[in-house]
């Protein structure tokens, strides 16, 4: 579900709407782009700060950063491909090529001093999932074949 909040990215800021068909298409014509993964708002409080705060944070760096606001059907694949934990989420990119990713909220002055050092980074491979320690335990003892490989991340 989405919310009013959320919503007003596309309606009233602008935002492109991107999915799995078109997210390429969209960072292909971008040099820097931000993807904005809301998560699900009915059980994520911050869902709806997250949307104020890139809203307001894409006006100083306007025409610097195409925003999009990823839609809800295409955000579980999409993480997967980014390799981003939890939700909110805003990744940024060069075309194609992942710089970063902010997970949390922050401080307001803490994301222009997150998202300039994001920026400066050489495009990279989304960092790997790390799974914790007793999740590991457990596959290393029980053996990969007996698990669901689903794909679903967390």
């Amino acid at each position: 579900m989405s919310t009013p909040l959320i919503d007003a990215l596309v309606e009233r800021h602008g935002f492109s709407l991107v999915g799995e068909a078109n997210v390429d298409a969209f960072l292909d014509a971008h040099e820097h782009s931000l993807l904005f993964f809301p998560g699900d708002a009915d059980r994520l409080v911050e869902s709806n700060d997250a949307a104020v705060i890139v809203a307001e944070l894409m006006k100083p760096f306007d025409g610097r950063l195409a925003p999009a606001l990823v839609e809800k059907a295409s955000e579980r694949a999409l993480q997967r491909r980014f390799r981003f934990k939890t939700f909110p989420a805003f990744v940024f990119l060069r075309r194609r090529g992942y710089l970063g990713a902010i997970t949390r909220l922050l401080d307001w002055q803490d994301y222009f001093t997150e998202i300039e050092a994001i920026l400066a980074c050489s495009p990279s491979e989304p960092p790997p999932f790390n799974l914790p320690e007793s999740i590991a335990a457990h596959l290393r003892a029980t053996g990969p074949d007996s698990h669901d490989h689903s794909g679903e991340v967390a």
